[in-house]
């Protein structure tokens, strides 16, 4: 019999339900480029009016709708703070340079929450020498932080500060839900603390393709123009829009589940000897490193894959787990039966040098 698998590489991996299958095939569908697709139109409103922005435009990723936020708001030549660890500096291919000439001037700050101090000082004087600073980003909840949840407080300062300095923020809200649901701040309050925002919906949310883009009716003009030279115009799309409705509809509130069941693998390792939690607990992100030198690091991953536990090495001697809807209890138990198990930890074992 085949051993079964816990998959926590990341919540990308979730497949649609029976029921979102089933919205899916009797999807109400158009042309979208040519504006006829009703449940696109139907799902960019729901999002507008959820974030309180005038409009939206559907896109196959988030990678493709954070370099929409860009190209839509800076120029060819501009500026852009963000902080070292976030996904659009780390993990879009360089694409702000490549397809927007864009510099990225990233800035460092714990769990990936930008200092304000240090945004204000990154903001360049109008000077013939200095490229122009035009837009921040900002990342919530952030992916390398561990899934922290960034403070509202903080983000509204940001922004603040900001619009004091003529600049633009843009936040990437890949995992926008999770921080709604860990901290009780609604979506609409989010849409009022950035000028434009990614929402994606094939991660916890379950949907199998698709992002969003929100912001003002001319800044989405401009990136729908850009999604068309990228290439990312999509036809009959309403079968995947409809996926991401029903995501919306029904799984924002079970993200709670998800973010109890990391919480469960975060305290097993805090009392495994060896080990080291890297980020408290927000959602359901675990980070952890492998801090003792006598535990062969690889072995320790080929253990927990030979157990049929996925799991991604992330840096040096670390592990990022992503809890998600096709995580069960059952399967939570099972990592804790198989880690708790794991004599390498202990300085013995396959897993020991």
């Amino acid at each position: 019999m085949a051993l079964s698998v816990v998959d926590l590489r990341s919540d990308t991996v979730t497949r649609p339900s029976e029921e979102m299958r089933k919205v899916m095939s009797a999807a109400e569908v158009g042309d979208d480029v040519l504006g006829d697709d009703p449940t696109i139109q139907r799902l960019e409103k729901y999002m507008m009016d959820l974030l309180g922005k005038e409009a939206a435009v559907f896109v196959p990723s988030g990678t493709m709708a954070n370099i929409l936020g860009l190209l839509s708001q800076a120029r060819p030549g501009d500026e852009v703070i963000l902080d070292r660890n976030c996904h659009i500096f780390n993990y879009e291919a360089g694409g702000a340079a490549a397809l927007g000439g864009l510099q990225l001037h990233p800035l460092d700050g714990p769990d990936g929450f930008l200092s304000v101090d240090a945004m204000r000082a990154a903001v360049r004087p109008i000077n013939i020498h200095h490229p122009r600073t035009s837009l921040v980003t900002v990342e919530n909840t952030h992916n390398r932080g561990g899934g922290r949840v960034y403070p509202y407080d903080g983000l509204k300062e940001i922004y603040r500060v900001a619009g004091e300095n003529g600049l633009r923020v843009h936040l990437d809200g890949a995992r926008l839900a999770n921080a709604v649901v860990a901290s009780g701040v609604p979506f609409e309050k989010y849409g009022k603390i950035a000028d434009s925002i990614n929402i994606c919906f094939s991660k916890g949310l379950g949907a199998p393709v698709g992002s969003i883009f929100i912001s003002d009716g001319q800044t989405v003009e401009k990136a729908r123009f850009w999604r068309k030279r990228l290439g990312g115009g999509m036809r009959q799309a309403g079968i995947l829009a409809e996926a991401c409705l029903y995501a919306m509809e029904n799984n924002i509130d079970r993200l709670a589940e998800d973010h109890a069941r990391a919480s469960r693998i975060g305290t097993l390792i805090q009392s495994m000897p060896g080990l080291r939690l890297l980020f408290p607990i927000d959602t359901n992100i675990i980070i952890f490193r492998v801090d003792d030198e006598a535990i062969d690091f690889d072995g320790f991953c080929a253990d927990l894959e030979s157990a049929g536990i996925m799991v991604l090495a992330f840096g040096s001697r670390s592990i990022r787990m992503v809890t998600h809807l096709d995580i069960s209890d059952a399967d939570i138990e099972r990592v804790e039966e198989v880690m708790s198990g794991m004599t390498g930890v202990h300085g013995s074992g396959k897993s020991g040098k």
